[in-house]
């Protein structure tokens, strides 16, 4: 090979790697382009998700939603429990988030949320344990009611009828499912054929907030079970230990919470109770009378103590039937621990004041001073 032959092999060969890094410089430029571009778009996209998941779900939806946290949850249980009711976007986003903003201590309790709320708000009702939404209804069902005048209540201050919620009360359909989900409380006695209406007894008194325009009639009688069984559940083991079924226990209550509306006097009365139960006397409290009778009235006649039914202690022993009202939390702690007494009878005077006797003759005495 010549020597000009060889300078001109090596240009080529200077001109080829030249355009051989030429093509890899716009590669490696290709590839950064690109590189940065993902990078860019990825930030943008991330910054637009988390900045969507700090966001409301839903700012026109105001519908309440319920929520529990329980004592102890971490950040991550929280977060878990938000996206699970609905109330986040994502669970992730509120960990990273509360984490580097150093968001702690959350309150443990139960609130009640909605998806029109942004996550800073969802945050901030955490720490301080505050329910930021507001009731639409607040009703308050007091004790020593019946279904019936329970039903009257919701009727005046909701969009239904009196007899629309008795129809749900009763519907048989609708107590399986109750049954179902309250096995413990709610027992097959209640399904009695002489009971009157299953769930009498079972509606716990309180007041009741609802964050619904129209609440359904099953969510109302739901929440009033439940009270009842979150009550009952506190005296399960009590009620076990005196050989009581739930549902005795439930009569008992609500005929103790009959006879008086003082809390001190409940123990007494249900310690008189237990007396008469122990010397085999009838009960004879007025206040089954008037239930089985099915009126109101302001006195018990000699002849409404003669009605035949499974409802009325002047004609069966024991305890009724089934409730006759609804009871406070007292009236079923008297029930579980009456006061120990000699006292066999006890009349209420026209003042409304308790008058205790040991024997029939003074409680003879009793009526002839005290009732005129």
């Amino acid at each position: 090979m010549s020597k000009d032959d060889k300078h001109n092999g090596f240009q080529k060969n200077l001109i080829q790697r030249a355009k051989d890094a030429s093509k890899v410089r716009k590669i490696v430029a290709i590839i950064l382009v690109c590189f940065t571009l993902i990078i860019i778009i990825g930030g943008i996209s991330g910054y637009l998700y988390i900045n969507s998941a700090l966001q409301p779900i839903d700012e026109e939806n105001s519908t309440a939603i319920e929520v529990e946290i329980p004592i102890g949850s971490s950040s991550s249980t929280i977060a878990g429990i938000l996206e699970e009711n609905g109330i986040i976007k994502d669970a992730r986003v509120f960990r990273f988030y509360t984490k580097f903003n150093n968001v702690n201590e959350f309150q443990a309790g139960n609130y009640t949320f909605n998806t029109a709320m942004s996550m800073d708000e969802v945050i901030e009702s955490l720490q301080h344990g505050r329910i930021i939404v507001d009731a639409v209804h607040a009703i308050t069902i007091p004790e020593g009611l019946t279904v019936e005048q329970i039903a009257e209540i919701y009727s005046e201050q909701l969009d239904f009828s009196k007899e629309d919620f008795l129809e749900v009360a009763n519907d048989p359909d609708f107590i399986d499912k109750l049954m179902e989900k309250y096995p413990n409380l709610l027992t097959e006695d209640i399904l009695d054929e002489d009971i009157r209406t299953p769930l009498e007894g079972y509606m716990f008194a309180s007041t009741y907030e609802f964050f619904e325009e129209e609440p359904s009639i099953e969510s109302i009688i739901d929440r009033m079970v439940e009270q009842t069984n979150s009550v009952f559940q506190q005296y399960e083991g009590e009620i076990a230990e005196q050989d009581f079924t739930p549902h005795e226990a439930i009569t008992f209550a609500s005929v103790v919470e009959k006879e008086t509306a003082h809390e001190e006097e409940r123990s007494q009365i249900a310690g008189v109770f237990y007396n008469r139960l122990n010397e085999g006397i009838a009960l004879q409290t007025d206040p089954t009378v008037l239930y089985a009778k099915g009126e109101h009235q302001a006195v018990v006649t000699f002849e409404d103590l003669e009605i035949e039914s499974p409802y009325n202690t002047y004609v069966v022993d024991g305890l009724p039937i089934g409730p006759i009202s609804n009871f406070a939390e007292n009236s079923l702690r008297a029930v579980l621990s009456p006061e120990e007494s000699d006292y066999l009878y006890f009349l209420h005077d026209e003042d409304g004041n308790i008058h205790f006797s040991e024997t029939f003759e003074e409680h003879v005495e009793n009526r002839e001073e005290y009732i005129n």
